[in-house]
């Protein structure tokens, strides 16, 4: 089968298009014919290798043919022994390793149908990002309806999620992005928008129960600022190492809003759970661009520009 993997940590130009042996399905397992996958930034962190940890996962001191990718939507192809919730022909979708391939194999459990309003390039972009955002609002946050939410970083993967996902909780959300991204952001439910290229929200005099940080464009003490009594930060993202994340915990110990980091492990059901979402009208898959898998390390490039709006989706 082809797949796309790396040799070595770098940039797009370590990717390639290659054969390699397809995988074969295990007790407990669904094998899948992928049909579409979505880029991450955790693809990123792989493929540059940084995070320095990331290299104990990925490969050390190199990558040995390692086959990128988290997220895709395609049919079962096959099962293992014991597997009985899917049957070859079924569509799914998931989070899983080695997701850009034309075949992949995980664990049963991690596995839920498409939504049936989405074509398998639109699931192929909800996985991870939708998954991440659910366990921060919904399981970190305990986000209640009439909570005051901000989402930093509103048009990216993550952030067009968050959106969504804390306007079906109930909340009063405000989008933070750039001016071509306003309203897209308002598309998508937010209440408010704030454009970071015109206003500083942390400097607004508005407090809000919970900030989602998927930028990390602050110091933790500007935060503050903009957080309420009680009220809760939770960083997400890597772009500040976990020294960003791990200082935000530590400070907030000392004072009444937290801090708390959060890691996020997809699963079935919750998949379903943001499915019944998708299919109730209450979320959608923001798209950027498509690319074709030849065209995968052209779209790591557009992806390092970090101003996608929403995902970028590989169909194979």
């Amino acid at each position: 089968m082809k797949a796309v993997v790396m040799n070595a940590y770098g940039g797009p130009e370590v990717l390639e298009i290659k054969e390699v042996e397809k995988p074969a399905v295990a007790e407990g397992e669904v094998l899948v014919s992928v049909h579409a996958s979505s880029l991450n930034a955790g693809d990123y962190f792989s493929m540059r290798g940084s995070p320095w940890l990331t290299r104990f996962s990925v490969g050390f001191p190199k990558p040995k043919d390692h086959i990128l990718g988290w997220d895709l939507a395609g049919h079962v192809e096959d099962v293992g022994k014991d597997v009985t919730r899917f049957q070859p022909g079924d569509e799914v979708f998931t989070s899983c390793t080695s997701a850009l391939a034309e075949y992949a194999c995980a664990p049963e459990g991690v596995f839920a149908r498409t939504p049936t309003n989405l074509t398998f390039e639109q699931a192929a972009a909800v996985p991870s990002a939708a998954i991440t955002a659910l366990h921060a609002l919904r399981d970190q946050a305990g986000v209640q309806p009439g909570q005051k939410v901000l989402i930093n970083g509103a048009s990216g993967g993550v952030g067009t999620f968050a959106v969504q996902i804390a306007k079906a909780l109930g909340a009063e959300v405000t989008g933070v992005c750039s001016t071509r991204n306003l309203d897209m952001v308002r598309s998508i439910g937010a209440d408010h928008v704030i454009d970071y290229t015109n206003e500083d929200f942390t400097r607004s005099g508005q407090r809000y129960d919970l900030i989602l940080d998927n930028v990390g464009n602050h110091a933790f003490s500007d935060y503050r600022r903009a957080l309420a009594p009680g009220g809760t930060h939770l960083p997400n993202t890597g772009h500040g190492g976990m020294g960003y994340v791990i200082k935000a915990y530590m400070l907030s110990a000392l004072m009444s809003q937290h801090a708390r980091p959060f890691l996020s492990v997809p699963n079935g059901e919750d998949l379903t759970y943001i499915k019944e979402l998708i299919e109730a009208g209450k979320v959608k898959p923001v798209i950027d661009r498509t690319y074709r898998m030849s065209e995968t390390p052209e779209a790591f490039r557009y992806l390092e520009e970090e101003h996608a709006q929403g995902k970028v989706v590989i169909v194979m």
